[in-house]
């Protein structure tokens, strides 16, 4: 008899690993505002099953932890019981000799601490703040709120021009999102628990694609009132649109020679083709928005003129100025941002790459719109360079694998350190330094520093930095609208505190973010500006949506959204994506769970056909 076998799993190791794939799921498939404190209890149980045993922290400790929060749920706790629960989970981070037993307290730990208020309502009225509202998960982490469940069974049905007026109810570029939205609400699909998220980016690709021109709803009668909107972005011409809508006279003041922001100015064609964002724009316009292009507001016009004019003025601005590198040699001739290099693009410059070599420093999705423009654009070649992993890039992972799929050279873990130029003062090479992955940031991001190695040299003819973006503040700043940390301060409800008529939002406050958050900015500041003006006017809809159907869910795959091939995309600018086809569309539809009828009974209040 052999000594040794070939270790094969049985069939209880088989199931068991079977069972952590559907935890997995589950856990990704976790939607907000489930009870913390039951989180936390479950997660703690999982650890304490992983445990050996051995020390005393694991062993007693957890059980002791566990015991303590059941008390929470159970409604046997005291107010003395959470700093307990504070207390010995601290203790067991501090003494547990392994990973196992200091990280299931430390997740303890970072609740009690994280979510105190939960614990609290627990312990005083015996219940979770979470049972007051139990959202449905993809309309929950749509920062716009859009009625997803609703369009897509409108898509199933084939009533797509039903589907883009509920979409329009909360957020009015249902076409530019159906091309670029970063669909943070796939995040928390429950379809997870099945088999994947839904495609809903895609399903909403497909409805604008077949809707026809869809009217904006009938404007409510006039108020007489006057607002202007600095900025015609997304933001800007969200608010617009919802003001309109309520009868508000509006005049939207942009700088650039064009609408649409960082829509036209961020995003190059072969993403957002501009006859597409037009079809949003122009439903937006036909409400009766004015629109004065070509103005800078602080120059051209004053803003005390705007106040004074204006019954309501909301700033929205956007971030449309470039960060520097903050290097050596960054004056050179040939290093540009990547914000003028779109900007030139976005007004039709399309010039001065052909048979260069062009390096772009930067891991976000400007990085990737700007180097994949610049192949476009006839570089010779192009290399992104980034001080951190790919997996750390802050781009979508689609993005990176097209910009790599179109021949870009992806340089991960080199920190630039200065531009090297010619006697002339023009660029001729990046120097970067090497370096390796380190210790996690406060923002849960392994942090790069340098390597024991030598620069290198990358030979190139152009720097785009793509390293950020900053806020064009300072006629505002002057005016007396505060600032901080290169951001304009404004409310939660877009309000500037020393200016009563003035409102800000989008980038300008929070920051480089998404299409679909300066659109919710623009929606909760259109909200708020019209309560200002004395009204409460209400944004709604009359479309019926289709009752959830009782078929069976059985796994399905998802439905990806397919690109024409990288070696013929990346010729021109023409749109690059392809949407689903008739079948592609009636399948990934079917998959939707219904969570607004399932699992979670319906909206707080019903549906909310109204804001």
């Amino acid at each position: 008899m052999s000594r040794l076998e070939i270790i094969t799993p049985n069939r209880a190791q088989t199931t068991v690993e079977k069972l952590y794939r559907d935890l997995e799921r589950r856990i990704i498939a976790s939607p907000p505002n489930l009870c913390p404190v039951d989180l936390a209890a479950s997660f703690l149980k999982i650890c304490r099953a992983q445990t050996c045993g051995k020390c005393v922290p694991c062993r007693i400790g957890l059980a002791q932890l566990e015991h303590l929060l059941e008390d929470v749920l159970d409604q046997k706790a005291t107010m003395e019981t959470i700093d307990l629960i504070e207390r010995t989970a601290s203790i067991i981070v501090q003494s547990a000799d392994c990973a196992i037993g200091y990280e299931a307290a430390d997740m303890v730990l970072k609740g009690v601490r994280g979510f105190r208020e939960d614990y609290v309502e627990h312990v005083v009225t015996g219940r979770c703040t979470c049972s007051l509202n139990q959202p449905v998960p993809c309309v929950a982490l749509c920062p716009a709120g859009v009625d997803i469940p609703g369009y897509i069974a409108l898509v199933h049905a084939g009533r797509y021009a039903d589907a883009v007026q509920l979409i329009r109810k909360d957020n009015p570029f249902p076409t530019a999102c159906a091309f670029v939205c970063e669909h943070p609400c796939e995040a928390r699909c429950r379809r997870n628990m099945i088999d994947a998220s839904i495609n809903i980016r895609g399903i909403k690709r497909y409805a604008v694609d077949h809707a026809g021109k869809v009217s904006a709803p009938v404007c409510a009668p006039a108020t007489g009132k006057q607002v202007a909107v600095i900025g015609a972005g997304p933001g800007g011409l969200s608010t617009a649109y919802y003001l309109s809508l309520m009868g508000h006279s509006v005049t939207v003041y942009e700088k650039q020679p064009h609408l649409g922001g960082m829509l036209r100015y961020g995003i190059p064609s072969y993403r957002l083709p501009r006859e597409r964002l037009w079809d949003d724009i122009e439903a937006i316009l036909s409400t009766g928005v004015q629109v004065k292009t070509g103005v800078n507001v602080g120059k051209d016009i004053e803003i005390s003129d705007l106040t004074g004019t204006y019954d309501a003025v909301y700033i929205a601005i956007g971030a449309h100025s470039d960060r520097k590198i903050g290097i050596p040699g960054e004056n050179s001739r040939g290093v540009l941002s990547a914000v003028d290099m779109l900007r030139a693009i976005g007004n039709n410059v399309k010039s001065g790459f052909a048979g260069k070599t062009v390096v772009v420093i930067g891991g976000g999705n400007v990085a990737m719109d700007a180097a994949r423009s610049a192949v476009r654009l006839g570089a010779e070649k192009v290399a992104i360079v980034y001080r951190r992993r790919e997996e750390d890039m802050t781009a979508l992972p689609e993005e990176v694998q097209g910009a790599a799929n179109e021949g870009c050279r992806i340089l991960c873990l080199q920190a630039p350190s200065r531009i090297e130029a010619t006697e002339d003062g023009d660029v001729a090479a990046l120097w970067v330094r090497p370096q390796i992955i380190g210790n996690m940031d406060s923002a849960g991001r392994p942090k790069p520093v340098d390597a024991d190695m030598d620069e290198c040299r990358i030979p190139c003819d152009l720097i785009v930095s793509a390293i950020g973006q900053s806020v064009e503040y300072g006629p505002f700043a002057e005016y007396g609208v505060p600032v901080s940390r290169g951001s304009i301060i404004a409310q939660s409800c877009a309000r500037v505190d020393n200016i009563p008529n003035l409102f800000a939002g989008g980038d300008c406050v929070s920051g480089p973010a998404t299409v679909i958050k300066a659109v919710a900015a623009g929606k909760v500041a259109a909200a708020n500006i019209d309560n200002f003006l004395g009204y409460h006017h209400e944004i709604t809809t009359d479309v019926v949506i289709p009752p959830a159907n009782m078929d069976d869910r059985t796994p399905c795959g998802r439905v990806n959204l397919t690109e024409r091939e990288s070696d013929e995309r990346k010729n021109d600018f023409d749109l690059m994506e392809s949407g689903m086809t008739d079948q592609e569309a009636a399948q990934e539809s079917s998959r939707c769970l219904r969570c607004d009828h399932f699992g979670y009974g319906v909206f707080k209040g019903g549906r909310a056909y109204r804001w």
